[in-house]
């Protein structure tokens, strides 16, 4: 692994570990951000749609310029809720 590849890892891994003190400092941003997932995920350009009102709505601040680690949340909450749905 180079050490731009190792960088980008660690720079990654940090903005993760920043997120999940903030989501157990204040659970409430998960539910919130399920039911707005919930709401936009069959919109166009759902990712922006759903960054920006969680960004307005939440204290996690999603930015325009979405970044790996911005990503992988977007994604995880698509994942849970697609889930929900094929089990009903």
């Amino acid at each position: 692994m180079s050490s731009l590849e190792l960088r980008n890892r660690d720079r990654i891994i940090e903005e993760l570990r920043i997120f999940l003190k903030k989501i157990l400092v204040e659970p409430e941003i998960i539910p919130q951000s399920l039911a707005i997932t919930r709401e936009l995920i069959d919109e166009d350009n759902a990712n922006q749609k759903i960054a920006q009102r969680i960004s307005d709505s939440t204290n996690v601040k999603i930015p325009a310029e979405h970044s790996d680690a911005d990503k992988l949340f977007l994604e995880a909450l698509r994942e849970v809720v697609r889930d929900e749905k094929a089990m009903y």
